[in-house]
């Protein structure tokens, strides 16, 4: 019987999944709207989200898209990105977007600023579009 009651909070925290990553830190239950990507303003509108954990979304300035991102706060990485296959005039700014995006390795959310950098120092910016 002691070993039971011993090991019930050990089993308990492995079935435990906490989200650790930039959404649950301020990110989530927003949409970031792009500002600026390594001090250039944005080219085209673009949003970011974080549905549910573990993932992103949103919409670029010519398709929606998705990934997976569960690195710990204040890390930063999205993988498995995928996104619709519409063609449009803003192509290259969402090709300028999905790169930028996949260099990020950081995270830091300021009230209604999320900006993501990298070790190279470039930055970019969004602020709550609410």
């Amino acid at each position: 019987m002691l070993r039971l009651f011993l090991f019930t909070p050990l089993i308990a925290l492995g079935n435990c999944q906490s989200d650790e990553s930039v959404a649950a830190y301020g990110a989530e239950e927003e949409t970031w709207v792009l500002e600026s990507i390594a001090g250039e303003p944005a080219a085209a509108s673009t949003t970011l989200t974080f549905p549910e954990t573990g993932q992103i979304a949103g919409k670029a300035p010519c398709n929606s898209y998705s990934g997976t991102t569960d690195s710990p706060y204040p890390w930063f990485e999205v993988t498995d990105l995928s996104a619709t296959r519409m063609a449009c005039p803003e192509l290259e700014a969402e090709g300028t977007y999905f790169a930028a995006l996949m260099a990020m390795t950081q995270s830091e959310v300021s009230g209604d600023v999320l900006i993501l950098r990298n070790e190279q120092g470039y930055e970019m910016v969004f602020r709550s579009g609410e």
